[in-house]
């Protein structure tokens, strides 16, 4: 599955329409090149779908909507600030929880396997809360940001695609892609997911040949 992906992601460097990605302005002319506008293939996106899409997922995602159903904005407030104050503190226990749990382990282990094409991935539930990341991300609710007002809140089939960004501190451009996630077996949304992608990894791999072996 990982390889077909990248297959797919060498293919989708050639075509332009609804996914395509846009250059940022405002970034370094070096690190956002115009030969790196690429665009992801609906295909991609679906290959993308499939890998963060298991068991643990569907699983972990029905949990925490049947836990959070009756949460209100006071409380999603309350968690988020809780979060944002832990990733400064040497007290982390909301952050500990997430990061040990089954779907983290799982994501964790999905960033591992790209070989350095995925630098993040987290799954978010109904309300926008946080289940499961291989990394500590900023905050715990993401109900407020276009990843999810422009996934779950519009609908299953929804996708966006963010423009890139040049990170200084590791010297990449990185790109995001957030999707909703399906219930396999009731085929209704429960979540939804970013994952974010080393374009420069993703141009590298694009002047081989074939894939490197895992």
């Amino acid at each position: 599955m990982f390889r077909h992906l990248v297959a797919g992601l060498y293919v989708a460097v050639f075509f332009t329409p609804a996914y395509a990605f846009a250059t940022d302005a405002a970034a370094p002319v070096e690190a956002v090149a115009a030969e790196k506008v690429t665009a992801l293939t609906p295909a991609v996106v679906q290959d993308l779908r499939k890998i963060i899409t298991s068991r643990v997922t569907t699983i972990s995602l029905i949990a925490q909507n049947k836990r959070y159903a009756g949460i209100d904005q006071a409380e999603i407030d309350r968690l988020d600030k809780q979060w944002r104050a832990e990733t400064k503190n040497a007290s982390q226990p909301l952050i500990a929880q997430l990061m040990g749990n089954p779907l983290s382990s799982f994501l964790i282990r999905k960033k591992a396997e790209s070989l350095g094409l995925f630098t993040e991935i987290f799954v978010f539930d109904a309300k926008g809360l946080n289940v499961g990341q291989s990394s500590v991300t900023s905050d715990y609710w993401q109900g407020d940001e276009p990843k999810y007002q422009e996934t779950f809140a519009k609908g299953p089939d929804a996708v966006l695609i963010d423009e890139p960004e040049y990170n200084a501190e590791t010297k990449s451009t990185r790109q995001q892609v957030s999707f909703v996630i399906i219930d396999p077996d009731t085929k209704e949304p429960i979540g939804a997911a970013t994952v974010e992608i080393n374009t420069d990894e993703l141009a590298r791999r694009g002047a081989l040949s074939q894939p490197p072996q895992s």
